[in-house]
């Protein structure tokens, strides 16, 4: 693996970060930013954000019982203060279709459309290619010891 160069260069500081746990924080951050720019030109072509193509993949997951809005919220990657305006943009495109409960008239489940579960099927392999490429410097043991430091940040954050 090729030696990167510390973050502080990259962010055209004029001196290293003081403290470690600044550089971490500071770094976590940046990769995630980087990451999150790849896979939002990866499916810029289909029309989607990232946000709206983890949606399609909660909602593929969550099967023909579908979410409520506020369910799906909390299962988002990256929370957005508008669930609501996130759908509705993605109902105007056809991929998902939201139905109010007879019994619950408050409650509005949210599904996939089949043109949702075919654009999200469509992009599995697509998705896994930029992936893999992008992490293709790491070996499998590095990318299990990385997910599982991440988890125990998130457990304490």
């Amino acid at each position: 693996m090729v030696m990167a160069r510390p973050l502080h260069e990259e962010l055209k500081q004029s001196k290293p970060f003081a403290e470690i746990e600044e550089e971490l924080h500071v770094s976590i951050a940046r990769t995630a930013a980087l990451l999150e720019r790849a896979v939002a030109k990866q499916l810029r072509p289909h029309g989607l954000t990232p946000t709206q193509y983890n949606v399609l993949r909660i909602l593929r997951g969550a099967g023909p019982a579908g979410l409520c809005r506020n369910e799906l919220g909390e299962r988002l990657v990256t929370p957005v203060p508008d669930v609501t305006r996130l759908l509705d943009r993605m109902a105007d495109q056809k991929l998902i279709a939201r139905q109010r409960s007879d019994e619950d008239r408050r409650l509005v489940r949210t599904y996939l459309t089949p043109k949702g579960l075919e654009l999200v099927n469509l992009l599995d392999e697509d998705m896994r290619s930029g992936h893999r490429a992008r992490l293709c410097e790491f070996s499998r043991e590095d990318m299990k010891r990385l997910v599982d430091a991440l988890a125990e940040l998130r457990d304490k954050a």
